[in-house]
């Protein structure tokens, strides 16, 4: 109940400084200037932010104080915050221009604040001698130029930073057209770091927690929720009212690249915890109802019809993974937390505010084998009519930009490759899109407009994008942005971080560790022990993104840390047990080889999860998806072989356990995908594992300061023969690992002191 509080403090501090009184029939108002921003407070309305400079003005009318964007008397229908958001949004929709609705339409790429590939004032931002707060030459004239009002923001040089921003940014967009504010927004940002020491001081920052599938085994909902109503209240510290999560999707493929950031392949609990998320982010906690008000964030859930279930498990990010598979006939199972958890929520907020469809070409689904922002069937019929979604569809980011090769990094356009960009944004139109991610062009929406007019008549396409304008400002006025953007940088130091939510953050990795392996009692480690941690070597990898992580040595547990747990030696034969921190496998290239194109292949080989090669001799004879414009177009990679990139990590491993001997060998695993733990079980007498969590809170479980608790959300294979065996679209559907000691690492697995875990976790989700 601490978050709840604490959110609606950061909201609320500010109306305790009045500076001016000013007595209006029954409501009292009070002016306080800011850095940069007036606030005005009133007893009978909400409190209402603007900047002088921006030729807004507050008009009184009924005695009550309201904003006048164009600084006139009169007070517009969208002005008036008396009325729903529905109807102020219809209001104002039929008052904007095409461009204007074009603009609104368009989600920007990556900001980066500061923004290192662009110019300030004209010149390099080292050059230039701006602060990292400041907007650059290129967000100044999408913002005026293109009408752009969606925004994502990725890296950030601290939550204070992104608040002066956001107030920069609100302040320019006040004063251009009708006053939209930004719906300033980005994807999850909570996740811990493995080598970083739990401070519960650090204000400023964000507080850490696991990634999603680190929340997820937890499995509990409450969990779920208490995070996503702190991050919320960091989010709208920050100036963000849109989350481009939960990811929705189940992973029922354990190859896919973005397995870890869902909250695992079983319906029944991912739909419970999608449901907790976006309820916790959307619910204002000025709300008794948990409706919509100041504190809430949107909640994008993605991606729609599901993104877990490419073939092989390759990614759509790439022309290699462009095809979702249903050799499982499951496609229900993958709807199920959207419809059921996202779209079916207790609180008066009802559903997600947006929905993301994925870039996959949902292969066999529909008639119409194109990406399923393109697919009418997918968004209209299926979205729209069979789940009675009326809300903001925004597509995933540069599908209608152009692609460069199967392998490489850029524009996603599946199954309407040969289409203008014009025609692309057109048929996503016709499809029931209303938004359009990664794009800051406003030309290619109005030559869409145009087509429409041509096609449908004027009148019919005005309506086309007047829906769709309604709904981008809804999600707008339902925050309260176009009353108050701003945000105090003070109180954001103050909010962001506070060592109570440090400390729930920190509680919560705590929960998520999973015990899969504890031969003979080997854990917890007793009294102060002489422990042996090997340095890691991490070779140069080439990253899903094409880059390259470099090269580095290091030790996993930094020294400050280590001394608070143990006594650490350097020499094995001195030690009383070894801890051995691994990486789950990195497959490379994950699916798609040009070395294996130019030697005359098809390009495709497996993609790993086991640390030694792995050669596909139980992979499909032919592929399921099949591409016409690729020569040759089967994308089957039977007999081909895979190498995990860091296959270095079990030689590490497999020397400790040498060096040891009968001494007690603990392995640590930071896991992104399930691994095959075949090669790895058989060396460890204990085995941890975890998602986006510290080292430190992995000591603490080692050494009986806590116990484990947290649980499989998924399966561990048992071989990749298994995985290859598998249908990509069914949840459950691999065989899982059994160890040495007869433990099966099935769905809802883990051990704590006392043995396997059975309590009200398991009776609720496993074995229904």
């Amino acid at each position: 109940m601490y978050a709840i509080g604490r959110v609606g403090a950061a909201f609320s501090i500010s109306m305790l400084m009045s500076v001016t009184n000013i007595m209006a029939s029954d409501n009292i108002v009070t002016y306080e200037e800011k850095d940069g921003y007036t606030l005005v407070h009133q007893s009978q309305g909400p409190t209402l932010g603007y900047s002088k400079q921006s030729g807004a003005k507050i008009i009184m009318v009924d005695g009550l104080a309201f904003k006048s964007f164009n600084g006139s008397d009169t007070l517009f229908s969208y002005e008036d915050w008396r009325l729903d958001a529905a109807s102020r949004a219809a209001d104002l929709a039929a008052r904007l221009s095409i461009d204007e609705i074009a603009g609104l339409m368009l989600y920007s790429p990556q900001n980066k604040l500061p923004m290192m590939t662009d110019t300030y004032r004209g010149k390099a931002f080292a050059e230039s001698g701006a602060s990292a707060d400041e907007l650059s030459d290129g967000l100044r004239r999408c913002l005026i130029d293109d009408n752009v009002r969606h925004l994502l923001v990725s890296v950030v040089e601290s939550p204070e930073t992104a608040a002066r921003w956001n107030n920069r940014v609100q302040a320019l967009v006040e004063g251009l057209g009708h006053g939209i504010p930004a719906n300033n927004s980005s994807d999850p940002r909570h996740s811990a770091f493995a080598d970083a020491e739990f401070a519960p001081g650090s204000a400023g920052q964000l507080s850490q927690w696991s990634n999603l599938m680190g929340l997820a085994s937890t499995f509990d909902p409450d969990i779920v929720l208490e995070f996503a109503r702190i991050a919320a209240a960091e989010y709208r510290a920050m100036g963000l009212s849109t989350a481009l999560s939960p990811q929705a999707d189940l992973g029922t493929d354990p190859r896919w690249y973005r397995f870890n950031a869902t909250f695992g392949n079983d319906p029944k609990l991912v739909t419970d915890l999608i449901k907790a998320y976006t309820e916790g982010f959307q619910a204002s906690p000025m709300r008794s109802d948990g409706g919509w008000g100041p504190g809430s964030v949107n909640a994008m859930v993605k991606h729609w019809p599901g993104g877990g279930t490419g073939e092989g498990g390759r990614d759509a990010h790439y022309g290699n993974g462009k095809y979702a598979v249903y050799p499982g006939n499951s496609v229900d199972r993958h709807l199920k937390p959207f419809v059921d958890g996202a779209f079916a929520l207790d609180g008066a907020t009802g559903k997600a505010s947006a929905v993301m469809p994925y870039y996959t070409i949902s292969y066999g689904l529909t008639d119409s084998n194109v990406g399923n922002s393109y697919n009418r069937t997918i968004i209209t019929d299926m979205l729209r009519g069979q789940a009675g979604y009326d809300g903001v569809v925004c597509t995933d980011w540069a599908i209608t930009a152009d692609q460069i090769d199967p392998g490489s990094h850029s524009g996603k356009p599946w199954g309407v490759e040969n289409m203008s960009v014009a025609d692309r944004h057109y048929m996503a139109l016709k499809a029931g899109v209303d938004q359009f991610g990664g794009n800051n062009d406003k030309l290619p929406v109005i030559e869409a407009y145009r087509k429409g007019c041509a096609e449908i008549g004027e009148t019919a396409m005005r309506e086309r994008m007047e829906t769709s304008a309604r709904r981008l400002l809804v999600n707008i006025l339902r925050p309260g942005l176009f009353e108050n953007p701003y945000v105090d940088p003070l109180e954001t130091r103050s909010t962001a971080g506070n060592a109570e939510w440090m400390a729930r953050g920190y509680e919560q990795q705590l929960r998520s560790i999973i015990m899969l392996k504890n031969h003979e009692a080997a854990l917890p480690l007793k009294g102060r022990m002489k422990v042996y941690v090997p340095r890691r070597h991490d070779t140069a990898y080439r990253n899903y993104w094409g880059g390259t992580d470099p090269e580095r040595t290091f030790d996993p547990v930094p020294a400050e840390i280590a001394a608070n747990y143990y006594d650490a030696v350097d020499n094995p034969a001195d030690a009383d047990a070894a801890i051995v921190f691994i990486d789950s496998p990195k497959s490379y290239r994950m699916g798609y080889d040009p070395a294996d194109k130019e030697a005359g292949g098809n390009g495709y080989i497996p993609i790993t999860l086991q640390y030694r090669p792995y050669t596909a001799t139980a992979a499909r004879n032919r592929s399921i998806a099949s591409d016409p414009a690729e020569t040759p177009y089967d994308r089957s990679y039977r007999g081909k072989t895979a190498y995990a990139q860091n296959e270095n990590h079990l030689d590490l491993l497999e020397n400790t356990r040498r060096l040891m001997g009968d001494k007690p060998v603990i392995v640590v695993i930071a896991m992104s995908n399930p691994t095959v733990l075949g090669e790895v079980e058989p060396l460890a007498d204990a085995i941890l594992t975890g998602f986006s969590v510290q080292n430190q809170a992995f000591l603490d479980i080692i050494t009986g300061r806590t116990g484990p608790s947290g649980l499989l959300p998924f399966e561990l294979p048992a071989s990749m023969e298994a995985v290859e065996l598998h249908c990509e679209d069914r949840p459950h559907d691999i065989t899982p690992y059994t160890d040495a000691d007869g433990n099966c690492y099935g769905f809802g697995y883990g051990m704590d002191w006392n043995g396997v875990i059975s309590d009200s976790r398991t009776s609720r989700y496993v074995g229904r």
